[in-house]
């Protein structure tokens, strides 16, 4: 991976897949008309948005992706490491935000058996 440009290319994969994960949260609540956390509330991330800025704010994200998977590079789901890189992103926004929003939603919360 000596070619700066392919390095460029993955960080956008990663990248992408952290805008995807974070429009899914917004946009699922925004179209089931409920308030989520956003980055437009008081305070910002904490307090909840309405349903439309939600979807306004979900669908943002997938433009964002968007750009960042298709327009960058040549991304190809056959190739394992476009979707390392992808899936990476994925997976770390995955967590950060369950630890986020779980805080808010009780996802934190353990368990006793």
């Amino acid at each position: 991976m000596s070619d700066p440009m392919q390095l460029v290319t993955y960080v956008s994969y990663f990248f992408g897949g952290g805008f995807i994960t974070n429009a899914i949260p917004h946009f699922v609540r925004g179209v089931m008309g409920q308030p989520f956390q956003s980055p437009f509330a008081k305070p910002p991330g904490q307090g909840l948005s309405t349903s439309t800025v939600n979807v306004l704010w979900g669908f943002f994200n997938l433009v964002v992706a968007y750009l960042l998977i298709c327009r960058v590079g040549m991304f190809n789901l056959r190739s394992t490491d476009h979707i390392i890189a992808l899936g990476l992103g994925v997976l770390l926004m995955s967590v950060l935000t369950a630890r986020l929003f779980g805080r808010f939603h009780g996802g934190n919360a353990p368990h006793l058996s």
